[in-house]
């Protein structure tokens, strides 16, 4: 029956691989499952104490909207592409609408499921697919590159490789600490496991470099890694989700804000969930060996849609904008070709409802080796790169590497779509650029206006 729903002959995959793969997928983004609830319980400012949602709360929203996002994304598109609450959103969700803004948490959530359904009407009237068939072919070969490139960097980050430095913004790692062995000994492993071509080498990375980290972590008195359960065996492997945020938002931003602020808001949030989740399928795409000769990904539509109804399940159920997660390349890269994967990973993250002291024990430096090898295989592309078409190649150069700098997906595809169609405008080539391109470039330039036009304008 798998077989024959997911079409897993097909795609010369079986069910073994699938599951495997899922595992491997849902470990590598498990963090969110902490992460989410600390960003919008506003865990770690004294000032914030007690105005951010109840973590035990978060938690159970964060799991049940990725959970059942990715069920629904494996069994409507049949495609590995696990979904969870987006970071970056859920900062702009927690620290600019409740802190900066003054919004309550409904009203935060409803801006979340506003953009979302508006997302959603594009979806359905082929707008949003229509954006990404105009998308050049070398500039969607960029976007996968760059998304490998911005895997890496936070692998190395998560690793303890790299790490911030005032005087030259990013330096070495400390490699005086003991979790750092961990991604050490993580990387090796796993390349080896490549190199002598290992089934599932990506998990049992993971899994190998988390007993490492729990030795570690005993050996040096529970004092190796952060977080209150990160590598020790949990004292307890039940607890019951709490369902008391589910549901609770409303769209008492437009009264409060105005309409014209509350406007820019969703613009702000819908860009950058459209385009996050572009540049997500595209690279995902291109890892998996989806993509077609244009660069364009078979039932593309089935996908959008699952993803921006995802937006609305998330503010629906106040665990801010359910996206695509780029971590999914770990789990492709393991094999996983089917959505029976996704559904793996979606039963996991219900699981993890009741089961969330087992899942907080991998440390994110069992998980970041995994990162930095499936950045490595997004950047294969690179050799059927146009590196003589100039007008082609620098603004795919600024999507590569602004992604992983700013951090941001969509401020690399925005760079990069804005560069080129001034190029080709400039240089009397502005026929060959679809009309498309031009109104994307253009709500790209007034997001990142907004800032100027906020302070000359007041409000």
């Amino acid at each position: 029956m798998l077989n024959h729903y997911f079409k897993l002959n097909d795609l010369r995959t079986n069910v073994r691989t699938e599951v495997l793969a899922g595992i491997t997928t849902f470990l590598t983004m498990s963090y969110i499952i902490f992460l989410n609830p600390n960003i919008l319980g506003l865990v770690g400012n004294p000032d914030w104490l007690g105005k951010g949602l109840p973590i035990s709360a978060a938690l159970t929203a964060t799991c049940l909207a990725a959970g059942i996002m990715s069920i629904a994304m494996g069994l409507f598109t049949n495609y590995p592409f696990a979904l969870a609450p987006g970071l970056g959103l859920n900062a702009i969700v927690a620290y600019q609408m409740v802190v900066g803004m003054g919004l309550s948490w409904p009203s935060a959530m409803g801006v979340i499921v506003l953009e979302g359904i508006i997302i959603t009407i594009l979806v359905v009237t082929g707008f949003r697919e229509a954006v990404m068939n105009a998308i050049p072919l070398s500039l969607k070969q960029a976007i996968s590159v760059g998304i490998g490139l911005f895997i890496a960097f936070i692998g190395l980050v998560d690793a303890g490789f790299v790490q911030k430095s005032d005087a030259t913004l990013i330096t070495l790692g400390k490699f005086d600490n003991l979790a750092v062995v961990v991604a050490i000994f993580g990387l090796l492993l796993t390349a080896i496991l490549i190199k002598v071509r290992v089934r599932g080498a990506l998990l049992i990375g993971i899994l190998g470099s988390t007993v490492l980290a729990i030795l570690i972590n005993y050996a040096s008195g529970l004092s190796a890694f952060s977080g209150p359960d990160t590598a020790r065996f949990p004292t307890t492997l039940l607890t019951l989700p709490d369902f008391s945020k589910i549901g609770r938002f409303d769209f008492g931003a437009i009264s409060r804000l105005g309409v014209v602020s509350a406007g820019i808001l969703i613009f702000s949030v819908m860009l950058s969930d459209f385009f996050d989740t572009l540049g997500t399928v595209i690279g995902l795409g291109g890892e998996a060996k989806f993509l077609d000769s244009e660069g364009r990904l078979p039932r593309i539509n089935r996908v959008l849609l699952v993803d921006s109804l995802s937006a609305v399940a998330g503010g629906a159920c106040s665990a801010s904008s359910v996206t695509t997660y780029i971590e999914s390349a770990a789990g492709i890269s393991a094999g996983g070709r089917s959505g029976l994967s996704v559904i793996v990973v979606g039963f996991l993250f219900l699981l993890s409802m009741f089961l969330s002291p087992i899942a907080g024990v991998v440390p994110k430096q069992a998980t970041a080796p995994a990162l930095i090898i499936v950045g490595f295989l997004m950047i294969s592309t690179l050799k059927e790169f146009p590196f003589e078409r100039f007008e082609e190649a620098f603004p795919a150069f600024l999507i590569m590497i602004v992604m992983p700098l700013t951090n941001s997906i969509t401020n690399g595809i925005g760079f990069g779509f804005i560069t080129f169609t001034l190029i080709k405008l400039m240089s009397g080539k502005g026929r060959e650029v679809h009309w498309l391109m031009y109104l994307i470039s253009f709500a790209f330039a007034v997001n990142f206006a907004i800032p100027v036009l906020k302070s000359i304008l007041r409000f």
